[in-house]
C-alpha cells in the first residue's frame, strides 16, 4: 500500500479550515477522513479538526473495526458524537457560534470497503484506469438535480452550488450516508474537499491518477498544484490510497 494525505490554503484563502488524515491499525485496517470547515471567523478550522481527532483517535483506541456492520455502527456512533462535541464547542464560545464542517470518511478491511459522507467532500475508487465517484453530495444543486430540475451540466456552474442541506454541526441530530462498495478489485481510494472537485473536472482528476510514473505524492501534490494554477479559490485537502497491486 501507498497512502498520502495532504491540504494546502490555496491561492485565495488566507487560513486552511480543511483537517486530513489517513491511519493504519494492528489489523491492517485503514482510516481516511477528509473534513472541510465552515464559518470562516466563527472557526470552520475548529469543526474540521474536531471531526479529525475524534475518528482518529478512537481508529487508534480499537484494535479491529471488526465486521461491515460493526464498522457502519462505529461511523454512526462517531459520527454523532462528533456532532455533539461542535454544537457544545459553539455553545460555549459564542464567538464560534455557527461553525460546521463537512466530513468524508472511508474504512478499508480485508473484507469491505465503506465511505461515510456529510456535506460536500468527496469519496472516488479508482478501478481500470477510471475514477468512480461513491459518494453524493448533499448540496441544493445535487437535489435539484435529483428531481430533475437541473442537469449535471448546469449544477456546475450554478451560483448555489456550494449552499449545503447537511453538515455536522448544523442540528441537533445528523444522519451520515454510508456507502457500501462491493467490489473491492479498485486500484485506489480517493478523498477530497470541494477545493478540489470545484477546480478539476473528474477527468483531469484520473488523468493524474492513472499515470503509473508518479508516486502517491507526485499525484496529490500535481492536483494541487493544478487547483492552485487554476486560481486556488479555496483550501484543497486529499486523502489518496493506491494499491500497488497489493491484497489488503
Amino acid at each position: 500500500m501507498e497512502t498520502c494525505y495532504m491540504t494546502d490554503s490555496g491561492r485565495v484563502r488566507s487560513h486552511n479550515e480543511d483537517s486530513v488524515t489517513i491511519l493504519k491499525n494492528d489489523s491492517n485496517e485503514y482510516l481516511l477522513v477528509v473534513a472541510d470547515g465552515m464559518g470562516g471567523h466563527r472557526k470552520g478550522e475548529v469543526a474540521s479538526s474536531i471531526a479529525v481527532s475524534h475518528l482518529g483517535k478512537r481508529f487508534n483506541d480499537t484494535p479491529s473495526i471488526g465486521s461491515k456492520l460493526d464498522a457502519v455502527n462505529w461511523l454512526n456512533d462517531n459520527i454523532n458524537e462528533i456532532n455533539g462535541e461542535i454544537l457544545e464547542y459553539g455553545e460555549e464560545n459564542v464567538d464560534s457560534k455557527g461553525l460546521g464542517t463537512t466530513i468524508v470518511v472511508a474504512l478499508l478491511t480485508k473484507n469491505y470497503l465503506i465511505f461515510g459522507n456529510i456535506g460536500d467532500s468527496s469519496g472516488f475508487v479508482l478501478k481500470n484506469g477510471k475514477l468512480h465517484k461513491v459518494t453524493h453530495d448533499h448540496t441544493l444543486v445535487s437535489l435539484l438535480v435529483d428531481a430533475g430540475n437541473l442537469t449535471e451540466e448546469e449544477a456546475k456552474s450554478h451560483p448555489k452550488k456550494n449552499v449545503l442541506m447537511k453538515a455536522l454541526g448544523a442540528a441537533e441530530k445528523v444522519d451520515v450516508d454510508i456507502f457500501d462498495v462491493i467490489d473491492l478489485e479498485f486500484d485506489a481510494i480517493m478523498l477530497c474537499s470541494d477545493g478540489l472537485t470545484n477546480m478539476l473536472t473528474e477527468e483531469q482528476i484520473e488523468k493524474v491518477l492513472i499515470d503509473e510514473e508518479l508516486t502517491a505524492l507526485e499525484k496529490v501534490e500535481k492536483l494541487i498544484r493544478k487547483c492552485n494554477a487554476r486560481g486556488g479559490n479555496d483550501n484543497i485537502s486529499i486523502a489518496y490510497l493506491s494499491r500497488n497491486g497489493e491484497q489488503i
